[in-house]
């Protein structure tokens, strides 16, 4: 009997056991497991924090990172989408700390609110690289490096061109209204891009910027916003600037709803346009988008160049600038000027959308 009694009383204790390991880990993130099994494997963990999924350019750019940072390349990528919510990349980012990642990266939703995560993940030891759009934070070490666009520049390209294809049109004198599709207001995209129409409107005394309100860079906003403007200001709109592709595709639809006509003719609405993704790009050949200026979203090389740098015991650029090219439905100009530098204009053809990546 006494044998009895303790043969049971060990099966029991096992059966606890492992009824509390098996508790232990429905309850653990499968995340957390990924970094320990990285740690276990050799490979180099990062955690990848993303805006969302708001776009084509955002798609594009999360694949971009996902390929760059794969099991097969020596790296465990663990993922995450804000859903374009900043409490959700703070939430992301303390995780990627208690997970002990080696490297986190951070495509910010907006340009501050940032200063007591970036402190928290520095404290543990852990670098920063920022992606895309800046961060505004009170000391520039919280973060190791960033990677992306000039917004402003963006922008002052675009309204080059526009200064530059208004003249050799005959329309340079003409009053020109124009209306701003913003981006996620905030984020470093909007802000310079904005910034760059802005000020090329104080320049040229004869545009007039009637309204700018934010399309948060989806097509659908977009959409919204453009039914919006037409209503309040009908046949005044000249031109529509989309900072974003998706917004374009979004005002577009809107404008040809309304029984308006977008294209290059002097009597049509010209569409400008950011991003140059490969939908973007067909819209420009096809006349609807006069103009698309460059955003690369392809930084998952450039993030690895960094981490590798970092790896080698090596300190990388604090800012890396991502050369851009500027995309036209029509051959009036050539060449711009932005900045004290020049840019060539590329006129969009079968074959320049065929070696698009995205």
């Amino acid at each position: 009997m006494k044998i009895k009694k303790i043969l049971c009383s060990v099966l029991l204790a096992t059966c606890m056991l492992f009824s509390l390991t098996a508790c232990g880990s429905s309850n653990g993130s499968k995340d957390a497991k990924k970094a320990d099994d990285s740690s276990k494997s050799g490979n180099i963990t990062v955690g990848f924090s993303q805006v969302g999924a708001e776009s084509d350019w955002r798609t594009a750019n999360s694949t971009s990172m996902k390929e760059t940072f794969s099991e097969e390349n020596g790296y465990t990528l663990i993922f995450d989408d804000a859903q374009q919510k900043q409490e959700n990349q703070i939430k992301a980012i303390r995780n990627f700390i208690q997970q002990e990642v080696d490297y986190i990266v951070l495509a910010p939703v907006t340009e501050t609110g940032w200063d007591t995560v970036l402190k928290e993940a520095k404290d543990a030891g852990i670098p920063v690289i920022i992606v895309d759009r800046m961060v505004k934070v009170s000391d520039d070490s919280l973060y190791t490096a960033w990677v992306g666009s000039n917004f402003e520049l963006e922008g002052k390209k675009a309204a080059a061109w526009l200064k530059a294809y208004l003249d050799a049109t005959g329309r340079g004198n003409e009053k020109i209204n124009i209306v701003d599709i913003q981006g996620t207001i905030g984020a470093s995209a909007q802000i310079g891009r904005t910034k760059g129409l802005e000020a090329a409107c104080k320049e040229n005394k004869n545009w007039t910027l009637l309204a700018k309100e934010t399309g948060e860079f989806t097509q659908a906003k977009g959409q919204e916003v453009m039914e919006s403007l037409l209503k309040k200001h009908g046949d005044d709109i000249d031109v529509v600037y989309c900072e974003n592709d998706n917004e374009a595709f979004g005002a577009i639809d809107a404008i040809t709803a309304a029984g308006k006509k977008v294209g290059t003719g002097k009597d049509d609405i010209l569409v400008m346009s950011f991003d140059s993704t490969k939908t973007g790009l067909t819209d420009v050949k096809d006349g609807k988008i006069i103009l698309d200026t460059e955003c690369n979203p392809l930084h998952g090389p450039r993030v690895e160049e960094i981490i590798k740098s970092l790896e080698a015991g090596k300190e990388p650029d604090k800012k890396q600038y991502v050369d851009e090219e500027v995309f036209a439905a029509v051959k009036d100009v050539a060449k711009i000027s932005a900045d004290g530098k020049d840019y060539d204009v590329t006129v969009v053809t079968d074959d320049v959308i065929s070696k698009r990546a995205y």
